[in-house]
């Protein structure tokens, strides 16, 4: 069978080669998730709307983004990353087509939560980073931080050629043009994706034991603080992230200030993964997300008494530098501690809950300034929370070190 070919195989030239390809496809697909923050002026003159009518789409992309990361998660397990890939690809294609011939705002927004969210982003995500995680043994964490970064990279990439392809084209013909693009390349790209990862064939006895009490715990149980740990530290992650700029405006520094503050974050992000992702290869998921929540703890910690200008400029780095490592290694754990069949749908749940966490920690904070008028409290909120992270994290750890079941063992040292 081509399965037990060595190209098959975890390491191999095609496993790096399909790395690749899951960046590249993650870096394109991630325009849905970026396309509404550029188009959102363009959107409210066009149809008409208020600000709040016209933020509808972004927000109706992102919750089928989550709850299409299970579906399509699921799918992979079953199936293969290449059918959900194929889906996606279709989908977010078709999706930005319709959209740009949309007549109002009802369908516009429609489209977006159900082709572009649901059925189509959410598809070049949680089910790649699933199965980057199962083509890879010993170098597993640098692998799923490269495969991770492509949704930084989309965030970097997109919005200024959607911005000046909407300011020379009009954002219509930018959707169907940026449509075609991501059928056509998404389509094609899904076909390096075609093999199964052989991780799901080859698995030891106590590699099942350990499955059915990962931990020590029911598989359910550790699901749902792997979730609560997801929300925890992205209400903790969204407070800079999604008020700098607002914050810099408040100090008097301006808004394209914050706006350099926030591109200085994610930059660093991107480092972040990489430089993360090294670590887990020696250390292990768990130690990585104790690693990353404290790290994330001191940035938000500097917040509170640095204030000026440079200052800012500097913790703004300092805390892209420390978070951008977290995410992934919800994905590391899941692979570590669960049964590798179930990885796409596991995958999703959790990633699902840490973007709920960045939803609702970006309304959270922006509430809190309304009741304080100040973002102080609005930053000890964000610590709180990531104490709470933390304390998950140390608790799972202990329980890793001192659970009489066998124990997950880091890529690197099997």
């Amino acid at each position: 069978m081509h399965r037990s070919e060595p190209l098959s195989q975890p390491e191999s030239l095609y496993a790096c080669i399909r790395l690749g390809a899951a960046l590249a496809l993650m870096t394109i697909g991630g325009v849905g998730m970026y396309a509404m923050a550029v188009a959102l002026a363009p959107v409210q003159t066009e149809f008409g709307a208020d600000r709040a009518g016209a933020s509808l789409p972004y927000t109706l992309t992102m919750i089928g983004f989550g709850l299409g990361g299970i579906l399509m998660g699921r799918l992979s397990d079953r199936f293969g990353v290449f059918v959900p890939v194929l889906i996606g690809g279709a989908c977010l294609g078709g999706g930005f087509v319709l959209a740009g011939l949309a007549p109002g705002l009802l369908q516009f927004t429609l489209v977006h939560g159900i082709f572009i969210g649901l059925l189509g982003c959410s598809a070049t995500f949680a089910p790649l980073v699933a199965d980057t995680a199962l083509w890879f043994t010993r170098h597993r964490g640098i692998a799923v931080a490269i495969c991770a970064s492509g949704n930084y990279l989309a965030g970097t990439i997109w919005p200024p050629i959607l911005q000046y392809y909407f300011d020379t084209a009009g954002w219509r013909a930018t959707y169907i043009g940026i449509g075609i693009f991501c059928a056509a390349s998404i389509i094609s790209l899904a076909f390096v994706m075609r093999r199964r990862p052989p991780a799901i064939e080859a698995q030891s006895f106590a590699e099942k034991v350990f499955q059915e009490r990962p931990l020590g715990l029911s598989p359910q149980t550790l699901m749902v603080l792997l979730c609560v740990a997801g929300v925890a530290c992205c209400v903790a992650m969204s407070m800079p992230q999604v008020h700098i700029v607002a914050y810099c405006g408040d100090l008097g520094y301006g808004a394209a200030r914050g706006a350099e503050m926030l591109s200085l974050m994610l930059g660093f992000g991107i480092v972040s993964r990489l430089l993360s992702g090294w670590i887990s290869d020696h250390i292990g998921g768990l130690r990585t997300l104790l690693l990353g929540s404290a790290l994330q703890g001191v940035a938000l910690l500097l917040f509170l008494p640095f204030d000026g200008l440079v200052s800012l400029y500097v913790v703004s780095a300092l805390f892209g530098l420390f978070q951008g490592g977290i995410v992934p290694a919800y994905a590391l754990i899941v692979r570590e501690h669960f049964n590798p069949r179930e990885a796409g749908m596991r995958t999703g749940i959790v990633l699902m809950a840490t973007l709920f966490g960045m939803a609702f920690g970006g309304w959270i904070s922006g509430a809190i300034f309304d009741w304080t008028g100040s973002y102080r409290a609005a930053f000890i909120n964000g610590i709180a929370f990531n104490l709470l992270n933390l304390a998950i994290a140390v608790w799972l750890l202990r329980r890793s070190i001192f659970s009489t079941a066998p124990t997950a063992v880091p890529a690197s040292r099997g």
